[in-house]
C-alpha cells in the first residue's frame, strides 16, 4: 500500500497507519481525504487485520485541515449562482464527513495514538476512532469557531457522544484548547503516557490484546456499540438478536476452549 499521506504496516493483524508528512505539521491535504478511506477499506477488505492502530509522525499529531481543501477553485468555486455554489459546497462537505466515517464503517477497530496538537479537522478525525490514547503534552482544539466557521466534519456530532455535553458546548463555543489530563478526566482519552513512544508501545499492546480475540466477535462488538450509540435500548437489543441469530456460530468459542486447555492462543480464520 502506498500512499502520499500514510505510512502503513501489517504485521501480527495489526495495520498501523501513520500520517507521514510532519514538515506540514501532518495537516488534511486533498491527499489524505482521497486516501484514508481508500487505505482503511482496503485492510478491512483484505482479512489482513484485526485492529488498525492511527499515529502520526512530529512533534505533532495534525494541524487539522489543510486551507488548500477549500481555496481550490474547482473543488469549492466562489463565484457564479448561490444555489450551485451551496449545492456544490454541501456535496464536498458530505465527501469529507464521509472520508472520516469509513472507520466507523468498517468491521475492525481503530485506535488512535496522539500526540502534540491534535487541532480541528483532526479533533473531527480522532473522534470517528473507537479508542483515543494521548502523551502528556497532547492537547485539543475546536479551531474551527476561532477561524469563523462552525465544525463541520463530525466533531459537533461525535464528540457530546464521548464526553459531558455541557463541556463540549464551552469547548465549540469558545475554541479554547483542552489538555490531555482534561480530555482523560472527562473520558475522551483512555490514557495519558510520558513520551510518544511509550505511547506508541501502550497502544500497540492493547491492539494485540484485541487482535488475539476472534475477529467475528470483536467486529460485532464494534457494530452493536455503534448501533446502541444511535438508537434506542430496545432497538439495539432486537438488533442483537438479530446479529447473534445470523452471526453467532460455537467454531470459534471451541477453538477458544481449546487454546485456553493446551496454554496457547487460539488461530481464528
Amino acid at each position: 500500500m502506498n500512499y502520499k499521506s500514510f505510512n502503513v504496516e501489517i504485521k501480527d493483524f495489526i495495520a498501523h497507519i501513520q500520517l507521514s508528512r510532519p514538515q506540514a505539521m501532518n495537516s488534511m491535504n486533498k491527499d489524505f481525504w482521497n486516501e484514508l478511506p481508500e487505505c482503511v477499506k482496503a485492510i478491512d477488505a483484505s482479512g489482513e487485520a484485526r485492529v488498525i492502530v492511527l499515529s502520526s509522525t512530529g512533534k505533532h499529531f495534525s494541524a487539522g485541515m489543510d486551507l488548500a481543501v477549500f481555496s481550490d477553485s474547482k473543488a469549492v468555486p466562489m463565484s457564479g449562482d448561490p444555489g450551485r455554489m451551496g449545492e456544490n459546497l454541501r456535496r464536498v462537505v458530505l465527501q469529507l464527513q464521509s472520508a472520516l466515517s469509513s472507520m466507523e464503517e468498517i468491521r475492525i477497530p481503530v485506535l488512535s495514538a496522539i500526540q502534540g496538537a491534535c487541532i480541528g479537522g483532526a479533533l473531527d478525525m480522532v473522534c470517528a476512532t473507537d479508542s483515543r490514547y494521548c502523551t502528556q503534552d497532547a492537547y485539543f482544539t475546536i479551531k474551527e469557531t476561532q477561524l469563523g466557521m462552525t465544525a463541520d466534519v463530525g466533531t459537533l456530532q461525535r464528540l457530546p457522544k464521548l464526553m459531558p455535553e455541557g463541556v463540549v458546548r464551552e469547548l465549540a463555543y469558545t475554541g479554547r484548547n483542552f489538555s490531555a489530563q482534561e480530555a482523560k478526566n472527562l473520558g475522551f482519552v483512555n490514557e495519558v503516557f510520558e513520551n510518544q513512544e511509550a505511547l506508541l508501545d501502550g497502544v500497540m499492546t492493547i491492539a494485540a490484546q484485541i487482535a488475539k480475540n476472534s475477529p467475528l466477535a470483536v467486529a460485532g462488538c464494534k457494530e452493536m456499540i455503534n448501533f446502541t450509540r444511535d438508537h434506542t435500548v430496545a432497538d439495539s437489543l432486537k438488533y442483537m438478536a438479530t446479529w447473534q441469530s445470523g452471526m453467532f456460530r460455537p467454531n470459534d468459542m471451541m477453538k477458544t476452549f481449546a487454546a485456553k486447555a493446551q496454554k496457547t492462543d487460539a488461530e481464528f480464520d
